[in-house]
């Protein structure tokens, strides 16, 4: 008994040194969005995004599987990636928090995309995806997904360092 609890203890911190460990290096933040298949809007921050192939053109990102938002994202056909410009800490935030529509307050800055997946205006960059493969790693699940769609603006964009927003 003892000897389990200590190994849950020391595999908890260690989750929390290697969050630390991968915060030392500087990524992009991300609205993942998607149409529910009851019509509803599901989105959540992300900064788990990286390019996968230009021919062709793919992209990946990854979700807790403990999310609640899992299910929807596993089986939605289409998703978009949201490329939060220096602006939008906010908006990150907002969409960091579970348990709302966390579309209602910024419903005007949306149109639907793709599948009906939700794009931001006035985002860095936009992708829209098509659904292509989803992998379990680990706690994680991984998304890949073939864009049909891109567009991308001047604006710097807004960067997570260490547990804190930055920019350039």
């Amino acid at each position: 008994m003892w000897e389990e609890v200590v190994a849950r203890e020391k595999a908890q911190h260690d989750a929390r040194d290697f969050r630390a460990a991968l915060g030392c290096f500087p990524t992009g933040v991300c609205l993942v969005t998607t149409l529910a298949a009851d019509g509803r809007r599901v989105g959540l921050t992300a900064n788990s995004f990286s390019s996968v192939s230009l021919d062709p053109p793919m992209v990946l990102w990854s979700l807790a599987r403990s999310a609640s938002c899992a299910p929807v994202f596993r089986d939605a056909e289409y998703f978009a990636i949201n490329v939060l410009s220096a602006r939008d800490a906010e908006l990150s935030s907002h969409f960091a928090r579970s348990g709302e529509d966390k579309f209602a307050r910024f419903a005007a800055r949306f149109q639907a995309g793709l599948g009906g997946a939700p794009v931001l205006d006035e985002a860095a960059a936009t992708f829209e995806c098509h659904s292509r493969h989803r992998y379990y790693g680990g706690d994680h699940i991984i998304v890949i997904g073939v864009v049909e769609r891109y567009a991308h603006s001047e604006r710097a964009p807004l960067v997570f360092h260490r547990g804190r927003y930055a920019n350039l």
